[in-house]
């Protein structure tokens, strides 16, 4: 007879097996047997959070940075609701995530026992796969599958249910192995049609970042690209795909993009489209780039065949792993010449501004020659993220931890993850006073874990994006937008951390430089007007218009 094991204990040591060093939860009494046989597994970190929003982000940044799924816990109810929204953050973003849930024992099913949902409905629409694991020996099985999905073609969330009472049932199961992501290579018969396209095409363009995307493909489509002068631009929130340093960089799609890059994408005859979905936010309402894009080619690779041709006819549909579709590009021979980089290096060179009292392109400006070209820097949703999008420089993958699916409070919790799993790199989160309400209290988890963090609080007392949309539909009606803020500077000392405000453009570059010099948290609440409601037009000129 083999070893009896309880399920919680099967599971850690499958979470083991699968190369998990690090899980992200708030603790529930409906998955004790879990954290008892953690209790005896040093080779994961357990990282206790403050709210499983917070969790669900920890574990979306993870995925990102190591390109197998950041792992959560949550318990059933109240801890699955709020950790929803990390789901689907990272179905939106495409990221690798795996979302245990404690969940009442299985007699109490169906009776609306203590907390209880019915997680196939709740997560169904939001994930890749709903799993719920009933017999205690099928946890191998299921673990693996779990990882196998969340890694394969489009990568994205998996929520696994979790019966308290089967966690403590002991059984003899056999532990699955380390589960890789299948590789997938281009066709060299597409690669063929690929080289007639580029050879008939007199202005291509390609758009990158997305599902599958790594370091790699990066680097190999970077070179490729810089060799053949094709301009490459990202989607939205994908400016880290290849470092913005290189000729071939073209700048960022989304809110608020470079009216030359918007043009160029209008004038090009062919389109390359690497791991971009050609979402809403990357295509300005599917406006810019249209479905059936007339007098346009189109090309799309992409790593799950259910999205080719879903939305956008494909003139070319290649599915294929991103890294190694980009390391064989070289078979396609081509030769352009484009100016698309030195427009973004105009449009990206932040211009004192009239009328700010604190003005947050030469910040960013400041903070381009004190910090490191590798720095992390992780935002959620507001008008202050568009700074750092026209202005920051990211120099390769990962340095860019923002949530595409829009979700306020990613910031300070994205920049948790990173710090733990990138103590070797300067980590920055950016938030708006709105975005850091909804999840600053992991300033906590930073303190407690000894995370070495800058955080950016831009106040403007306001909901800014929305007021913006307000000034913008019903001009000077200002309703439901305004905040009342604490004294964001006190509440980092309180959490332990170091802090200071700053009020001025030449109060800025002293303060980060003093916070740099600190070790462990550090926050610079920067006091702004909302008179400068983004980084290309004020309130004023809203009103005017």
């Amino acid at each position: 007879m083999g070893e009896l094991r309880t399920g919680g204990r099967i599971l850690v040591d499958n979470l083991v097996a699968q190369g998990t060093d690090r899980i992200f939860t708030v603790p529930g009494e409906s998955f004790l047997a879990v954290l008892d046989a953690l209790h005896d597994t040093p080779s994961i970190e357990v990282v206790v959070c403050r709210q499983e929003g917070g969790v669900g982000f920890m574990a979306c940044a993870d995925g990102k940075l190591t390109g197998r799924p950041g792992v959560a816990f949550v318990t059933r109810g109240p801890g699955a609701t709020n950790a929803s929204i990390g789901v689907h953050v990272a179905m939106q973003d495409s990221l690798p995530m795996i979302l245990f849930v404690g969940d009442v024992a299985r007699g109490d099913r169906d009776r609306e026992a203590f907390q209880e949902i019915d997680f196939g409905q709740m997560f169904g629409p939001l994930c890749k796969k709903v799993l719920r694991i009933d017999r205690a020996e099928r946890i191998p099985e299921y673990t693996a599958r779990a990882y196998a999905t969340a890694m394969s073609g489009r990568p994205g969330p998996v929520v696994v249910v979790l019966p308290e009472d089967m966690l403590l049932d002991e059984v003899e199961a056999v532990d699955r192995p380390r589960v890789v992501a299948p590789l997938q290579a281009p066709d060299l018969g597409d690669l063929a049609i690929l080289q007639d396209l580029f050879r008939d095409a007199k202005a291509p363009l390609a758009i990158v970042g997305g599902a599958g995307w790594s370091s790699d493909a990066g680097a190999a489509f970077g070179a490729w690209a810089e060799r053949t002068g094709v301009p490459v631009t990202a989607g939205f929130r994908r400016q880290d795909s290849i470092p913005n340093s290189s000729p071939a960089w073209a700048g960022n799609l989304g809110y608020g993009p470079n009216a030359k890059l918007v043009q160029r994408v209008k004038d090009a005859d062919l389109l390359l489209v690497l791991g971009a979905r050609l979402g809403e936010a990357t295509t300005d309402g599917y406006a810019l780039i249209t479905p059936d894009h007339p007098g346009q080619k189109l090309v799309h690779v992409h790593p799950d065949p259910e999205e080719l041709n879903s939305v956008y006819r494909a003139d070319l549909a290649i599915c294929a792993g991103m890294t190694a579709f980009a390391e064989m590009l070289d078979a396609v021979e081509v030769s352009f010449e484009s100016e698309a980089h030195a427009d973004w290096l105009d449009w990206s060179a932040p211009k004192p501004r009239e009328g700010a009292r604190l003005d947050l392109g030469q910040c960013v400006l400041a903070m381009r020659e004190a910090m490191p070209a590798d720095t992390i820097i992780c935002n959620g949703a507001g008008n202050f993220s568009g700074w750092w999008h026209r202005y920051w420089r990211y120099e390769g993958y990962g340095t860019q931890l923002a949530p595409t699916a829009g979700a306020m409070g990613f910031g300070v919790p994205a920049a948790v993850a990173a710090c733990l799993r990138r103590p070797e790199q300067k980590v920055v989160a950016v938030a708006g006073d709105g975005d850091f309400l909804m999840n600053g209290q992991e300033l906590a988890t930073a303190v407690a874990y000894g995370c070495d963090l800058l955080v950016i609080v831009v106040d403007n007392g306001w909901y800014g994006t929305i007021r913006m949309h307000q000034e913008r539909e019903y001009p000077g009606r200002v309703s439901g937008t305004q905040l009342h803020n604490p004294d964001f500077a006190a509440l980092a000392r309180a959490f332990g951390g170091w802090a200071e405000t700053v009020e001025t453009t030449e109060e800025f570059a002293p303060a980060l430089a003093r916070a740099l010099a600190q070790e462990g948290v550090k926050l610079l609440h920067l006091k702004t007007d909302v008179e400068q409601i983004s980084p290309a037009v004020t309130i004023s000129q809203l009103r005017a218009r």
